[in-house]
């Protein structure tokens, strides 16, 4: 297991979900505190200058953990069950670009909020057939370049759709393509998982990728999650891939990414020794 910490660029609205700003800073300081690789925020897949990314990931020697795109849902509007066609054309075409990127950069691509939801006057059949219409022309674009989707449960006080882990392998075995798995985040788990470990057992062959947030969305170890149980019911679910810190920057970045590093690096470190 990898660990990795959220950033985005200079140009990131202030509610972006990060932990840090600017990618140079954000890399550099990624590698000092212990990080192995990094998350990138993006909204477009012009947000990133591939060229410097790439020389800054080697100067640091880093890895892209993966692309999120919560952006994509709360900047651009876009969004998997638009009722409008052309907006869901709009929003294959953004997933397409940052398919290009995720090809060069980390092979996954993951899907918060951008999934969509049940619209007023829109049944949650009809919000399902169209999550199900978009995502398997994403998923067959992705394939062709080898990269992975990621769709991430989200509690029901941001989102009305895919709330938790269950509810996520179902509509994902109706999409029914390969290259299409969980995400998990703890934070959110918490609220809507009747019990983490038990449920990343039960859902083992779909999880690529993890969150890692405490109950109150502060670094691990700030909340009362029980992280030895995570980790424990992590290995045996035989999950070897990363996880990734997405916290609220609190009480200021640098301390937060800390606080996060320092609470789960060693716990990888034994996870790596079983």
């Amino acid at each position: 297991m990898k660990l990795s910490v959220a950033i985005a660029g200079d140009q990131a609205p202030p509610d972006a979900f990060v932990v840090w700003r600017g990618f140079e800073n954000s890399l550099r300081k990624a590698a000092e505190f212990g990080y192995h690789g990094v998350e990138l925020a993006l909204k477009t897949a012009d947000d990133v200058d591939r060229r410097k990314l790439l020389g800054l990931l080697n100067q640091y020697r880093l890895e892209v953990s993966c692309i999120s795109t919560g952006q994509v849902f709360a900047v651009l509007g876009l969004y998997f069950t638009h009722p409008d066609a052309g907006k869901r054309d709009e929003v294959v075409r953004v997933f397409e670009g940052l398919t290009e990127l995720a090809a060069d950069f980390g092979g996954l691509l993951n899907v918060g909020r951008a999934r969509g939801f049940i619209a007023a006057g829109q049944s949650p059949a009809q919000a399902e057939d169209l999550f199900i219409e978009t995502t398997q022309r994403i998923c067959d674009y992705a394939a062709g370049r080898k990269v992975t989707i990621l769709i991430e449960p989200v509690n029901r006080y941001e989102i009305n759709l895919v709330n938790n882990m269950d509810e996520g392998a179902c509509l994902l075995a109706r999409v029914g393509r390969p290259n299409l798995g969980l995400m998990p985040d703890v934070f959110h788990m918490n609220i809507e998982d009747s019990h983490i470990g038990e449920s990343l057992i039960r859902h083992a062959n779909l999880i690529k990728y993890i969150h890692l947030a405490d109950s109150n969305r502060l670094a691990p170890g700030q909340g009362h999650l029980d992280f030895d149980d995570v980790f424990e019911s992590l290995a045996r679910a035989g999950f070897d891939g990363w996880a990734s810190i997405e916290i609220l920057p609190r009480p200021d970045p640098d301390t937060a990414a800390r606080q996060a590093a320092a609470f789960i690096l060693p716990r990888i470190e034994s996870y790596a020794r079983r």
